[in-house]
């Protein structure tokens, strides 16, 4: 036993540096979900709900200027059998600094008509600020990367660590100071600026330099040309409910919903974080494909990640109650009912997260692009539809629903890669079934909101 500990720990192979990334991955975000929950429970202290509310629709732009400031570029690294060559890297590089620039110059473009389709004047002026924080990150240190391509992630999980800190203190201090949704907007910006000091200075490798190399451009754009769609349809994915909400919604639901998702979505973000720094190295190393050994691990793999989310899952549901009542006062207990049903109702995500990574880690970015794309559009179709009519109970029918009517198009882009595990969907399942209808029977409140939803559908 001691040995196997000792060679997960400084062993070198992938096996090895697979669990060894999977245990930083998960204490990384845990990390940064203590920090995120402490900022959080501060900030609303300091602000009314309303100003809670228009710092949510900030996060929104900001993470669509995250999300879109990626063409591919962290997975052509990792997918690329060029890779690790310096000439790769370095137009990587200049690509990351072209893009963050642009994308900064539309952020500003899309001030006004933003602030005037929410008919908040002051995200006018908010978004240039926070947009020009994608200015900043696209000068942060390729060598995240390809830390990430080799699973050595000690480093990563530190400096990224270390910036949330920083950014966090700034935070809260300037909204002791300001009094004000600014101490988000500059939080932002000191946030982006300690994450690209830090990758420069933690991470090893040569450091980045401006070059171009026509030939790893190409391959760049040809894998990141479909990406660039599928990331902007991957916002609308994950961020089109509060997109919505914001606009047919007051600021203080807006401000209750975030609340609860702030919570509902952390097994669904762990999910996220580990497909994107495990599951896809994995995928490309250990190809499912490739023989019944590399499926069988895979699964199991699957299997336990599974097993461990709908188990988180199941704990906020069950005690999303008695949770918001002790960590917020009076003015946002109704964030804890609908904690309950948000967390039921993200219980489908969970269960077929990480299927698509195996498109990227195959190279298809086509397939990933057209599934991504699909689900966005349908997604806010189904969003306009029902938050209109059921507000923010909307959002949380409208999850379920898109989930099921999109899982027979998933099931077709991944079978050929073999890898698609319908005996475990079927028994997670079945297990999500039993939880809600558990949870729902601890939370009353929950039930007779679910059922005013029906009632009015009838």
């Amino acid at each position: 036993m001691k040995n196997l500990v000792f060679s997960i720990l400084t062993g070198d192979g992938m096996k090895a540096r697979a669990i060894r990334g999977t245990a930083l991955s998960i204490i990384g975000f845990g990390g940064s979900q203590v920090i995120r929950l402490g900022s959080n429970l501060i900030l609303t202290r300091i602000l009314f709900p309303e100003a809670f509310g228009l710092m949510a629709l900030v996060l929104i732009v900001l993470a669509g200027l995250e999300m879109f400031s990626d063409i591919a570029i962290g997975p052509s690294i990792i997918q690329s059998a060029r890779g690790d060559e310096e000439t790769f890297l370095n137009t990587a590089w200049t690509l990351q600094i072209l893009r963050g620039i642009v994308l900064w110059l539309a952020a500003c473009a899309l001030a006004i008509p933003i602030a005037h389709f929410y008919e908040q004047d002051a995200l006018a002026r908010m978004i240039p600020v926070v947009g020009f924080s994608t200015v900043i990150a696209g000068f942060s240190s390729i060598g995240m990367y390809t830390a990430n391509r080799h699973l050595t992630l000690g480093r990563l999980t530190a400096l990224e660590l270390a910036a949330q800190v920083v950014g966090t203190l700034v935070m809260i201090g300037l909204a002791l100071w300001l009094q004000s949704v600014w101490a988000l907007v500059l939080g932002s910006l000191a946030i982006a600026m300690a994450k690209t000091a830090l990758s420069h200075v933690f991470l090893p490798g040569p450091g980045n330099r401006i070059g171009w190399d026509k030939s790893a451009f190409l391959e760049i754009f040809h894998f990141g040309k479909y990406i660039f769609l599928g990331t902007i349809a991957g916002f609308f994915i994950q961020h089109g409910d509060r997109l919505v909400l914001g606009k047919f919604i007051s600021l203080e639901e807006l401000a209750v919903y975030t609340i609860a998702l702030l919570f509902a979505g952390i097994p669904q973000m762990l999910n996220n974080h580990l497909v994107s720094r495990v599951l896809l190295p994995l995928y490309k190393n250990r190809p499912p494909s490739e023989n019944a050994g590399n499926r069988a691990q895979i699964g199991q793999a699957r299997f336990l990640l599974r097993l461990a989310f709908l188990g988180l899952g199941a704990v906020l549901a069950l005690g999303g109650e008695p949770l918001v009542s002790l960590l917020y006062d009076s003015r946002y207990q109704l964030a804890g009912p609908l904690l309950v049903l948000v967390s039921l109702s993200l219980l489908s995500k969970i269960i077929i997260g990480g299927y698509d990574a195996i498109l990227l880690a195959n190279g298809n970015s086509r397939d990933f692009t057209i599934l991504t794309v699909g689900t966005a559009v349908l997604r806010v179709i189904v969003l306009l539809v029902l938050v209109q009519n059921y507000g923010v109970l909307g959002a949380v029918l409208a999850s379920v629903l898109i989930d099921i009517l999109t899982y027979p198009a998933l099931v077709y882009f991944i079978r050929p890669y073999r890898g698609w595990y319908p005996g475990q969907d079927l028994g997670f399942l079945i297990l999500a079934l039993a939880i809600g209808t558990l949870a729902l029977w601890m939370s009353p409140t929950a039930q007779t909101m679910l059922a005013d939803v029906f009632a009015a559908g009838g």
